[in-house]
């Protein structure tokens, strides 16, 4: 995971940047859903350009941690409220690729995408289920970050069905790799 390999890796050169925000983190974090769900409404129509709104949207979702953590902002209710619209993020964007496939008539690439959404929202699930447990599930090869490079990737290059294909099968083995972890740690 790209999260838990770089994590913060951004916070110490973006923290000056950071410190001359006077935004708060959760106006910041309703900027990028604004920016995702113009993705969204572009992406059926120009992949190009909703690809390019979607990295745009991507770096304010990572401009919010930072502005609260530099700035000391960082609250339970903003960690909420920014998973909460990561969902809602993640799901305008697979509808969006949803909706260009059925523009082009390509009905596989309809049940691939709307398997891939299943497969984001059951890694959220399944982790928030894990932690209301009381065990930390941050484990397997896909999350968030990961496929949003991987979308708008698929978006700028054209390549979005072997990248959506490629999305389907890695989020499905990450809730696999999230089950077993529990499992492993329950019996």
């Amino acid at each position: 995971m790209l999260s838990a390999k770089l994590g913060h890796i951004f916070d110490k050169s973006l923290e000056p940047i950071a410190r001359k925000i006077t935004l708060s983190p959760n106006t910041i974090t309703i900027v990028g859903f604004v920016i995702t769900v113009v993705a969204s409404a572009v992406i059926p129509f120009n992949l190009l350009i909703g690809g390019v709104l979607i990295l745009l949207g991507g770096l304010f979702d990572m401009l919010d941690g930072i502005v609260a953590r530099t700035n000391r902002k960082n609250t339970r209710f903003g960690a909420f409220l920014d998973s909460t619209i990561d969902r809602y993020c993640d799901s305008f964007i697979f509808i969006a690729v949803a909706w260009y496939f059925f523009n082009e008539g390509h009905l596989f690439g309809v049940l691939i995408t709307a398997g891939a959404m299943v497969g984001a929202v059951l890694i959220s699930y399944v982790r928030a289920r894990a932690e209301g447990l009381g065990i930390e599930c941050k484990v397997g090869i896909m999350e968030r970050p990961e496929r949003i490079v991987l979308i708008a990737f698929g978006c700028i290059s054209g390549l979005i069905f072997p990248v959506m294909v490629a999305i389907f099968l890695l989020n499905h083995l990450t809730v696999l790799q999230r089950i077993r972890h529990v499992y492993k740690l329950v019996q």
